[in-house]
């Protein structure tokens, strides 16, 4: 019985047991931890509802499929397993559930599940390191159109390098120096055109 309602478990992440509960199955998403470049596996924890214990008619389908019996069959062996459990836990104070864990019940009169599996062996941290392509082709959204890596990697190939521009930036600095030494000079020398010549006077004996 056990090893049927724990493939029923896995498969339906929830097992109800009538009067008292039901022992839920979460999991945990794989996670990637950037500081150890691994990628943990996903993590599965169990849980005890007590305020949901009404199996449906999958259950006991499920049952009656497994072990060839009637509906009506399954009905009455599985409320005979849920009695059973009851029984062991008002008197024991823990039944043990083959394959998965252990019912306990608290003085509180609380039923509590502890699992007693870890993740299965092939579920194991694997190593993640970032991989390259950098001639690997992919689609990029440039503006309203899709455009390859390579087509954008050509158009800005066309563009010119900015080293070839540095000529302009020469050619402004030097006009600039230059309109100063001008300006320099006609302030100096006055404006007008006798200024552009040379104005000293030589005396010829």
């Amino acid at each position: 019985m056990y090893a049927i309602l724990n493939r029923y478990l896995f498969l339906h992440k929830s097992i109800p047991i009538p009067g008292l509960g039901t022992i839920c199955m979460e999991s945990q998403a794989a996670a990637i931890d950037a500081s150890t470049r691994t990628i943990h596996p996903p993590v599965y924890r169990f849980r005890f509802d007590k305020f949901s214990d009404s199996p449906d008619k999958d259950l006991f389908a499920y049952l009656s499929a497994q072990q060839k019996i009637s509906d009506y069959e399954a009905l009455r062996q599985y409320n005979d397993f849920a009695y059973s459990l009851r029984d062991r836990l008002n008197y024991f104070r823990e039944a043990p559930w083959e394959g998965l864990g252990i019912l306990k019940k608290d003085d509180m009169g609380d039923i509590h599940f502890e699992s007693s599996i870890l993740n299965p062996s092939f579920l194991q941290p694997v190593p993640a390191e970032k991989v390259v392509r950098t001639n690997a082709k992919h689609m990029l959204l440039v503006g309203d159109r899709e455009r390859s890596n390579r087509e954008m990697s050509d158009w800005f190939a066309e563009e010119p390098i900015h080293g070839n521009r540095l000529w302009w930036l020469v050619a402004l600095v030097g006009g600039i120096a230059a309109a100063l030494i001008i300006m320099f000079h006609f302030s100096s020398k006055g404006w007008n055109v006798e200024s552009t010549g040379n104005q000293q006077t030589i005396q010829v004996k």
